[in-house]
Formats: C-alpha cells, structure tokens, sequence
C-alpha cells in the first residue's frame, strides 16, 4: 500500500467564492487531467491556470497550528511592535495584527499534503548512491533559454524565504560526513521543522531578520552600506562565531555561500534602497532616519517581488499560456494599461490583480510549506565555471574561473569581493547576463557542490544532502507527491524518464521499484512543459504558493496604498524593471542593455 493511501487528503478549509469557483475548478481539473493545460488554446488555458489554482488553495493547504515559535527559540524574536505599524518588522511579526506572530522568524514551515515519514516507505538507495548514479554532472549541460542571473536570483530570493534551524545535538552520516539533522518542534504530533527566516516576502536576506546584521548593513540617514562595506558586512556576519545555548538550534547562515552573482543583487539593491531613501528624503525633509529606512525598505521590497513575479518567472516558464496568466497575478486579467490608467476594479485579484486586493489566508495561517521548500532544490543551475569580459569591447578578462574560485572559501571569505574588485561590477554583471546556467535535469548537478568545503570547513556532498533534507522534511516520494496534487503517477520508468537508457538508470538504483523513486529525481526526469526551466510538477507547488506569498501579506494587498508606500513609492514600483535599476546604478552598461528587455534571459550580441 502506497504511503499516501494511508493519509487523508481532503481540504481542511473552505475558501470563500465556492460555487462558481468550486465548477470552474472542476471543470480545469478534467481538462488538465484529460488534454494538459499547457495543450489547450490560451483563453481556456488560463481559465484553467486560475481553475486549478483555486482547487490547490482549497486542498493543498495545511496547518500544524503554526504561529508560536519553539520555546528554545524565543530569544531569536525579540523586537516589539513597530512604533510605526506601516513599516516591516526586522523580525517578521505584526504583519497581521490579530495574528502578531504568523510568519515570523523561528515559526513553524506549514504543509501543502500531509507529511509521508520516510520510514513508511521501502528501503532504497542511499542518498550517495542517488547522488552518484543520478544527480553527479558528466558535461554541463547549460539552459540556452535563460542568462546566469537567473540562477544568482532565485539564490538570492530563496535565502530572503527559507532557512532550517538545525539541531547541533543530532546528526545524520551522509557518506564520510557528519550532517546537522533539523530542529524538529515536538510539540505537534507531526513531523514540524523551524524556519530561521522570516516567512514573508520582505527582503531579510538583504535587511536581515538578526538584529546585529540588520545593523551591520545600516548607514547614516536611512541609507544602507553598499560595495566594499556591505560585502565585508556580509563576510563579517558569515563568519561570526557565537556560543549557542544548550539545546538550542542553529541558524545555517545561507550568507555563508555567498558567491559574485548573489554578491551583484546584494549590492544592486543596496544601491536602490538609497535611491529610494534620497527621493523620500527629497519629499519628506522632516522624515527621521528609521522612517526613511522603513519606507525605503518597503518600496524596494516591493520592486523586488515585482522583478520576480514578472521578468524572472516569465523567464524560467516561458510558456504564452503561463506568461499571460503572470502577468494576470500582477496587473489583473484586465492588463497593465488598464490598471495604470484606471486604477482597481474592487478588491477581488482577479481582474485587477493581487497588489491592492484583499488580504486572503483561505482558512489557513499563513507560512511558506515543506513541499515549497522541496521544488526550489534548484542547484543544477549553478555552472562549473565563469568566463568574465568586458563590457565594452566584450574583450576576455583572463581565463575561465572555477566557481568556487568566485565563493566564500574556507580561509578566504573575501573571495567574492576581492574578485568584484578587479573584475568591476559592471564587467560582472554582463559577463554574467552572457553565460548560460544549468539545466535543471538529472546528471547535471555540480561536481563542486558534491565535494563541498564550507566557509566553517564542514564538507559534504550537497547533492546527497538535497535527497536526505527532503526525506527527512517528510515529503512525499515522486509518485505519492504527484497524488497528494491530483496528478496522474508515473506508470512506468519510460514514463518518468522519456527514454530508454535514462530509465533504466533510474530502475537500477530504485530496484524496479517506481514508488521509491525520490521526488528531487523524478523532478529532474520528467518532461518539462514548452518553455519551461523546471517540471510541471513543480509549477504546481508555485501556482499555489507565488500567488500566496503575496495574496496573504497587507504590505502586498490592503496596505499596498499611497498612504503606506507614499505616491512617489507606487509609481518608482510601477515604473521600474531591473533592467531600469541596472542603467540607474551602472550607466556604463547602457549600451549592451539597449536591446535587452528582460535581463534573465541572454543579453546576446554586443549593439553596434
């Protein structure tokens, strides 16, 4: 008996709008299930996106009664309500009032199926064979769809949402290496882990949830370190030693794997934030430093979640049906011009959009989920190596540079920026808009990740780890996951796989046996929809969730007003892409962004 069989997947809510909704998501689901969304002309492809998504928010939402941190962790959450409740706490509290700690730092991850413990299924492959056999790179196998700053952007992004606190106390052997098991919260009855992070959309990779590094970022007036100062700011923090109390857990740090791309959107929103503060300050003379720097934070942070939603989502699932419907999340069916010209229609997100719409938790408090956590293992996008040149004259500046010849070293934290330094930040920038990342597919993980030595001189095979991580997060194997979503299971190992040496390298290490096969490899093997970087299977998990992150959030919805963002902060928001904050902050890079719409896809030849 599968382990999903043994679990209960019905909704435990009910969201509002539930008749014509609850048929039009019945009606997507069979078309989907019958035809493929991504097969049916775009009107009836959309409806169908917006179908499903209604019947994901309605089943694939579950609470562990989250909100109250670990007792352990209560030192973690320290700050109080913000003297001004119009800005975001550092902490992630008070977002909403009447539920002061939903999506803080140190709460629970929530969960879009029931946990499937790994012990309820049969003994397979070890996670090192697994990394071995299916995931070790053989030749790079590059996404020719989409620039190198698209991987350094969801690093970048993923380390603002997701963070497990670890247990120092438990560990798993994962090869030769010892591994920090997580921090388990035992006091619901299910397996339930911790997030270090915040779980809102609110830019703590970049401001930081940890009061000294929030401060360690800070400037004079509002402002925020940039270049040089924030880098060492960063490298500082990354590598603090501090004494953890008995039995406490652990914050994994994810700045600690800070490498040239990450380091670039560092300081490219740095650069923003002051471009921002001057303007506020340029309007609002008698605003202090800390109201400068809380409105400042919450324009960029918005601009941020801007960039992701419609340049670098567009990018990754290029598909004209998704595409369309992104921008729907956005702008409302009835379009960009419309809402600009005209402003919102009502509160509903549909026609006008999530930003400005109402609040919406669907009956459940608001966190990001296990399974969220278990799609954004993304780390086959990484290349092997970076060719850099110059921005001018396209010139090679020396020969390819290993990537972890661009990272955080063990004894060498500085190694990023000291590369910045004599590369430039504008050289950096477009050699990365250039070069291609990693395909997300088996056999495509990098050989350096799987031979890992930390900035603490931990080593580890990461591949293995991603295979274990997800195991032990409770979180279905590949076929259980597909059902707990309502889709169709792998029949066969060609069916997974699409070919027939690929499937029986799957078969092998699972010993024929298809309900074994971990989610990350069937992740990796399936086929993908036209355009798409990852699996639709995948897509699933962000179809519920991207739309979640911000329908759930008042900065994003009720609060998303003039009277919180100021008018000069709703249109920098409205007006600004990335390409915009790339001319702004580095001019010289004006000429090789004149043809370039969406700087996550390649940059191509050098204009005349």
């Amino acid at each position: 008996m599968p382990p999903s069989s043994r679990h209960d997947p019905r909704a435990v809510h009910q969201p509002r709008h539930q008749g014509l909704f609850g048929l039009v998501a019945t009606i997507a689901e069979r078309l989907d299930r019958t035809f493929g969304w991504d097969n049916l002309p775009l009107p009836l492809g959309i409806m169908t996106l917006f179908g499903l998504r209604y019947r994901l928010r309605e089943r694939n939402l579950y609470p562990l009664d989250a909100g109250l941190p670990p007792p352990s962790a209560q030192a973690l959450i320290q700050a109080r309500l913000p003297t001004n409740a119009y800005c975001r706490a550092r902490d992630g509290r008070f977002n909403d009032f009447e539920a002061p700690e939903m999506g803080a730092a140190c709460t629970r991850f929530g969960r879009n199926s029931p946990p499937v413990p790994d012990a309820g299924y049969p003994d397979g492959p070890s996670p090192e064979d697994v990394s071995e056999t299916l995931l070790a790179r053989r030749d790079f196998l590059p996404a020719t769809r989409l620039s190198l700053l698209a991987a350094a952007w969801i690093q970048f992004e993923v380390h603002d949402w997701i963070s497990h606190l670890l247990d120092p106390t438990r560990t798993w052997t994962v090869g030769q290496h010892a591994v920090a098991r997580l921090w388990r919260d035992h006091r619901v009855n299910l397996p339930a882990f911790v997030n270090g992070e915040t779980h809102w959309w609110d830019g703590s990779q970049l401001y930081g949830s940890d009061a000294q590094f929030a401060a360690a970022v800070r400037a004079e007036g509002g402002r925020m370190r940039i270049d040089d100062e924030l880098l060492k700011a960063i490298e500082d923090y990354a590598t603090r030693r501090d004494p953890t109390p008995q039995g406490a857990p652990v914050s994994p740090r994810g700045l600690t794997n800070l490498w040239v791309g990450l380091a670039l959107f560092h300081t490219l929103f740095a650069r923003e934030h002051n471009a921002i503060c001057d303007r506020l300050r340029s309007d609002h003379p008698g605003w202090d430093d800390d109201r400068l720097f809380g409105k400042a934070r919450l324009i960029n942070v918005a601009l941020m979640a801007k960039i992701h939603t419609l340049e670098w989502t567009p990018a990754m699932i290029a598909h004209p049906t998704t595409q369309r419907a992104i921008r729907a999340t956005w702008w409302g069916l009835l379009g960009e011009r419309f809402r600009k010209a005209y402003g919102r229609t009502g509160q509903g997100e549909i026609f006008s959009g999530i930003p400005g719409s109402a609040t919406e938790l669907d009956g459940v408090p608001y966190s990001l989920t296990e399974e969220f956590v278990a799609v954004y293992r993304m780390h086959p996008l990484l290349p092997d190596e970076i060719t850099f040149r110059d921005a001018r004259d396209e010139r090679i500046l020396g020969a390819p540079v290993g990537f972890m010849d661009v990272a955080m070293a063990c004894g060498n934290p500085a190694q990023p920026r000291a590369v910045l330094d004599e590369i430039g930040y504008a050289n950096a920038l477009y050699s990365l808009g250039i070069a291609n990342p990693g395909a997300i597919a088996l056999h495509n993980y990098p050989e350096f990740l799987r031979n890992l030595t930390r900035v603490n001189g931990d080593k580890l095979d990461l591949a293995a780890v991603d295979v274990m991580r997800t195991r032990e997060c409770a979180v279905a194997r590949y076929n259980d996951f597909r059902r707990l979503f309502r889709l169709r299971p792998a029949g066969s190992f060609y069916d997974l796989a699409g070919n027939d040496k690929l499937a029986g390298e799957i078969r092998d290490v699972y010993d024929d046996n298809l309900e074994a096969v971990d989610l990350i490899v069937g992740l990796f093997a399936e086929r993908k929809p036209a355009g798409f970087a990852f699996s639709d299977t995948a897509f699933r998990v962000f179809l519920l969730m991207a739309a979640r992150r911000l329908l759930s959030d008042r900065f994003f919805t009720t609060a998303f007003t003039p009277e919180v963002y100021t008018h000069a902060g709703l249109e920098w928001i409205a007006q600004t892409t990335l390409a915009d904050m790339l001319r702004r902050h580095y001019p010289e890079l004006g000429h090789v962004l004149r043809n370039v719409e969406n700087p996550f896809l390649p940059w191509g030849a050098m204009p005349a």
